[in-house]
């Protein structure tokens, strides 16, 4: 199974490589003010120059022009929308976004296929804040639907929830901090380790949900 691996929340060049050089597919940059982890678009004019990693721009109910201008000054591969932005604007952004999907007592799963049709649907129970969603439930996903798992992983659990829930990708954020804000360079190694090695050895009754 192909799994991607996201590290979110980097804030500065240092950690992006580090993320790099542990094997991430995807580093996520929040460019949302006020939040622990908020950097500013002239702060990370570097992320134009990472090697082999996409990066993703995440942005919670700012205004759509304010996000297309982001992607474009900085060359980002990927938006994250994290709030509760309308899916008309996923017509704009093109197919290389992930859309934030809340959980609560259960998952709107025809919601998540639509979805999942012009964006990667990321179910997260929080808001960035590690509240590990219900990975029992999730595992219930129809056949065909492809989504993404954030919320609480680390590298401690993130094997057990990717031969759990079989995500197309894994996203994390604390669970490989050192500091808040600053990531571990041995703890995104160890957790890029397990998913893959967890993803490796997973049955996939449907390969539709890793395509």
């Amino acid at each position: 199974m192909e799994l991607m691996v996201k590290i979110c929340g980097v804030t500065c060049r240092e950690d992006a490589e580090a993320a790099v050089a542990a094997g991430a597919d995807l580093v996520g940059l929040v460019f949302v003010p006020g939040t622990r982890r908020a950097v500013r678009p002239e702060d990370v004019e570097w992320v134009r120059e990472l090697p082999g990693v996409e990066t993703v721009g995440v942005f919670r109910d700012q205004p759509l022009e304010l996000v297309l201008g982001i992607r474009r000054e900085l060359g980002l591969h990927w938006v994250q929308l994290h709030g509760e932005e309308p899916d008309g604007w996923l017509e704009r952004l093109g197919p290389r976004v992930l859309r934030r999907v809340p959980v609560g007592g259960g998952v709107d799963w025809e919601r998540v296929r639509r979805l999942g049709e012009r964006s990667l649907p990321l179910i997260d129970p929080g808001a960035g804040d590690g509240v590990t969603a219900d990975w029992e439930l999730l595992a219930g996903a129809p056949a065909g639907v492809r989504f993404g798992l954030a919320g609480g992983l680390d590298p401690e659990n993130v094997a057990r929830a990717v031969r759990t829930v079989r995500p197309a990708l894994v996203d994390v954020s604390s669970g490989v901090e050192r500091a808040p804000g600053r990531k571990d360079p041995a703890r995104m190694a160890a957790f890029v380790r397990a998913a893959r090695g967890a993803a490796a050895g997973v049955e996939w009754p449907d390969e539709e949900r890793t395509r």
